[in-house]
């Protein structure tokens, strides 16, 4: 539905104006930008440092339940049941541990994801004005286009010109599209740019 109103609007455009039409591959600019480069490199050092804080906890779950099963029996009671405690104890610890960590790099990753598309966004924007776009779609809710109306390697090249911090473009996006809503009669001329970064993502 929101393609037919997109098209029918591009549809009205084209009667008092030239086409102009192309497509970004947001997954590729992001992997290929040099934020994306970083914040991929980044990504998998944390992956690194806590698989080897996850492991250590593993091998002293591992350890004291070999120990368990290997003197247990010929423990006394009171002996064992220390054992099994502290046994009990660090599994429940290491299984927090894991999910904490699993939280951890799916937050970093929604975070960094999230600032880098809106930086993206922010330069698409820019330039799909500069240049006079009509429109500039993104590839993943395309069925088909043609490669000569690719423009992710320009997006790119503006991405990694810009410089500065990952996320500073997109709070200029964020504060334009809030002076634009506020500011916009009903039926305004330009809707803000929105982009979703559910597809795109930097631990692929």
């Amino acid at each position: 539905m929101a393609l037919i109103v997109l098209f029918g609007s591009i549809a009205n455009a084209a009667a008092s104006a030239e086409l102009k039409v192309a497509f970004v591959d947001m997954q590729r600019a992001l992997n290929d930008s040099n934020a994306g480069k970083k914040a991929k490199n980044d990504f998998r050092s944390e992956i690194s440092r806590l698989q080897s804080r996850l492991q250590r906890q593993q091998q002293e779950v591992q350890s004291l339940k070999d120990e368990l099963d290997r003197k247990g029996p010929l423990m006394r009671d009171d002996e064992r049941r220390n054992l099994q405690d502290d046994y009990t104890r660090k599994l429940r610890d290491f299984e927090r541990s894991y999910k904490d960590s699993k939280d951890e790099l799916q937050q970093k990753d929604n975070e960094v994801t999230g600032a880098i598309i809106r930086d993206l966004a922010y330069v698409v924007r820019n330039l799909g004005e500069r240049d006079g776009y009509t429109v500039i779609l993104e590839k993943g809710s395309l069925l088909w286009a043609a490669p000569s109306i690719d423009i992710t390697d320009e997006v790119i090249r503006e991405y990694n010109a810009s410089g500065g911090r990952i996320g500073s473009l997109g709070e200029k996006l964020d504060a334009g599209t809030a002076s634009a809503m506020r500011g916009a009669p009903m039926g305004g001329e330009q809707a803000p740019l929105r982009s979703s970064s559910k597809r795109s993502t930097i631990s692929r």
